[in-house]
């Protein structure tokens, strides 16, 4: 399997390029980031990934579609999270939480592949991410985050419809995790807010795009299930 990892450098990328690495299943990791992926050096496999470092989003260089043939998976991590609102336009914040990742799947459905089987495509969103407008979710109201969720939905609503769009070219599947924690990190008192280990999510993610989405739209709680199940069964061979 040939997998591309949509912010490879990031905080749930690297960890996604770790495990990706160690999995046999995975033949050949792809970190596609503004930066230069590097490998891990606890990692097993180091061999498998190639780095490729891209500085348009919205439009892919020959060379970086090159790169992006004969895909098997795709997992996008970037989006701007909530914390980091305030430092950005909000201009600049849809276009790398929503633009992005839609031109990703429409190029990558685009593009030549061998494989007779769809492309299996992750978007990473979050809890509060509410499709229809009509939904008030009163912590991001509260944080006068209304239209950033209402944003991160109408992301999630577009690349469902591609892959229903694309006749079996592509199945996508959204992830809605809570708070993603780590050693070190501080988890934030917010109402409602679910958490998950970011060993789990990873660990989730990579199952899905292995062995084949569960359904379209996986809660915090699916991720944790899925991804504590995917991790005993690894320690147990």
């Amino acid at each position: 399997m040939k997998l591309v990892i949509g912010g490879s450098s990031g905080f749930v990328g690297a960890e996604l390029v770790r495990q990706a690495l160690s999995n046999p299943a995975i033949t050949s990791v792809v970190g596609l980031s503004r930066r230069e992926t590097p490998a891990p050096s606890s990692a097993a496999g180091a061999a498998k990934l190639k780095s490729v470092v891209c500085d348009d989003f919205e439009n892919y260089s020959a060379s970086i579609k090159k790169e992006l043939e004969d895909v098997d998976a795709f997992i996008w991590t970037i989006a701007v999270t909530p914390s980091k609102l305030k430092s950005l336009p909000w201009e600049e914040t849809v276009r790398i939480s929503k633009d992005y990742a839609i031109t990703a799947v429409q190029t990558l459905a685009g593009l030549p592949r061998m494989q007779s089987q769809p492309l299996r495509f992750i978007y990473m969103s979050g809890h509060f991410a509410p499709r229809k407008r009509t939904e008030q979710v009163k912590v991001l109201g509260d944080h006068g985050m209304m239209e950033y969720g209402y944003m991160r939905g109408e992301a999630e609503s577009r690349i469902l419809a591609f892959a229903d769009e694309s006749k079996g070219l592509v199945q996508s599947c959204v992830t809605k995790s809570g708070f993603i924690n780590a050693p070190g990190k501080v988890v934030p008192n917010v109402p409602g807010l679910p958490l998950v280990e970011l060993q789990d999510i990873a660990a989730a993610m990579l199952d899905q795009v292995v062995n084949g989405f569960e359904k379209d739209t996986l809660s915090n709680e699916d991720l944790v299930r899925i991804g504590k199940k995917a991790l005993g069964e690894q320690q147990s061979t």
